[in-house]
């Protein structure tokens, strides 16, 4: 890899000449199946992830690292710059090692866990009340029954606003520069709401940081990173395509007349 300019973008990772024997593709390319410089890509982030010492995550890979196995989903955009230097963006689905902001990483479309923000009071307050419902279901004296049930309609409507107040914090980008929310494309999805954790995956984030930039974008792809203790389907190191329940709906949208 190419050292990077001083005014570089921080998130903008240059290829070497090496890749001057791919040819680029004529029309954007989303698949599962990675077109040479998206592979190129997703082996060197890889790499990264085999070597780095930035943040501690535990993907299954190692028997000796503590706490709850968490594999992830990563993803890699290759992007040509307003100054016309190749390279690719990185980015995760959800969060990794507990945060939303890393530096190889491009940033969320919106950021729940900083500081002070109103997603950490609703938490808050949720689990006050998970607290207080299991405090009185636990209780050796009884007769709360009414009192519980009252607490966990309250839960649950609390969990239904802090929901919706999330998704109306999220808005997405095309090429065109037109910007629509999360609520208004899975409505038009014929959605009843967006399901939890949409607007959080690789994809979506990489997409708005290049058009955010003026970017781009070339040839997107996706690997699963680490065991899948819930789900067969990811494996270590496959690529797969971007998720349909999440992300259809958002990437219709930021991918309105990029692949012509």
């Amino acid at each position: 890899m190419s050292e990077k300019p001083v005014d570089a973008d921080k998130f903008f990772i240059p290829f070497s000449r090496t890749v001057n024997k791919y040819p680029l593709p004529a029309k954007f390319i989303l698949d599962n199946s990675p077109h040479p410089l998206a592979l190129h890509a997703a082996k060197d982030l890889q790499q990264y992830l085999k070597t780095q010492k930035d943040w501690v995550h535990n993907f299954g890979l190692s028997s000796v690292q503590e706490g709850k196995v968490i594999g992830k989903m990563f993803g890699v955009l290759v992007v040509k710059t307003w100054q016309n230097d190749l390279g690719y963006l990185a980015a995760f689905s959800g969060k990794l090692a507990n945060s939303n902001q890393h530096t190889k990483f491009v940033p969320p479309v919106f950021d729940g866990l900083c500081k002070d923000s109103f997603v950490n009071d609703g938490m808050r307050k949720l689990s006050l009340l998970n607290l207080e419902i299991k405090d009185l279901e636990e209780s050796i004296s009884g007769g709360y029954d009414e009192q519980v049930k009252m607490l966990k309609s309250k839960r649950r409507n609390h969990s239904i606003k802090l929901q919706k107040q999330i998704f109306d914090h999220y808005f997405f980008l095309n090429h065109a520069g037109e910007q629509k929310s999360l609520s208004e494309l899975f409505k038009k999805a014929a959605y009843n709401n967006p399901p939890s954790g949409a607007g959080e995956c690789a994809g979506p984030k990489l997409l708005q940081y290049a058009f955010q930039h003026r970017m781009i974008p070339i040839t997107l792809t996706e690997f699963w990173w680490g065991l899948s203790p819930k789900s067969a389907q990811w494996k270590h190191g496959h690529f797969y395509p971007c998720c349909k329940e999440k992300c259809q709906p958002i990437l219709e949208h930021m991918l309105a007349g990029l692949d012509k």
